[in-house]
């Protein structure tokens, strides 16, 4: 297979300036406040976009290196294959996020209930729609089983550290 490369359309602007102790989810990163920046050149891009409440941001994790492929994730004490978490270190250190859309102003979004770390490159923006990304019947493996309320507010650590 032959190698793919990107290249950032913006960068993520978030008050989480390390690692350690950021919210693992957007679910407990409520009320955070953050400001998307998106290339001025891209700007029409953004049109129609005002409407949606909640988009997905696609970004690439500039200080993850390396990966195991058996991790101990922030959920969980013990290890899982690295393709059942959500881990960040991964052959393709790519994040997602769906956040809160507020406002949008020239080429800013202003967002809200941001788990991403300041100067994250951006690499795309998709509407997010009920429609098609919620599926109320979905089951989660090992997730599931471990899911207490109190997990919403799971903070970061060490552990993917290098």
């Amino acid at each position: 297979m032959s190698e793919i490369s990107f290249k950032p359309i913006g960068v993520i602007h978030t008050p989480h300036k390390t690692r350690e102790n950021m919210p693992i989810q957007p679910l407990s990163a409520k009320g955070v406040k953050a400001r998307v920046e998106l290339n001025p050149d891209l700007i029409k891009g953004l049109r129609d976009l005002e409407s949606f409440s909640h988009v997905i941001l696609i970004y690439h994790l500039h200080k993850s290196e390396g990966y195991e492929l058996d991790v101990k994730p922030f959920m969980d004490d013990k290890t899982h294959g690295l393709f059942a978490t959500r881990a960040p270190r991964r052959p393709n250190a790519i994040g997602i996020s769906t956040v809160k859309l507020n406002s949008i102003e020239e080429n800013i979004l202003h967002v809200e209930d941001v788990d991403i770390l300041d100067g994250t490159p951006l690499l795309d923006i998709k509407p997010f729609f009920s429609k098609f990304d919620n599926r109320p019947d979905a089951v989660s493996g090992w997730l599931d089983e471990n899911w207490k309320e109190k997990n919403r507010d799971v903070k970061s650590d060490k552990r993917f550290n290098l």
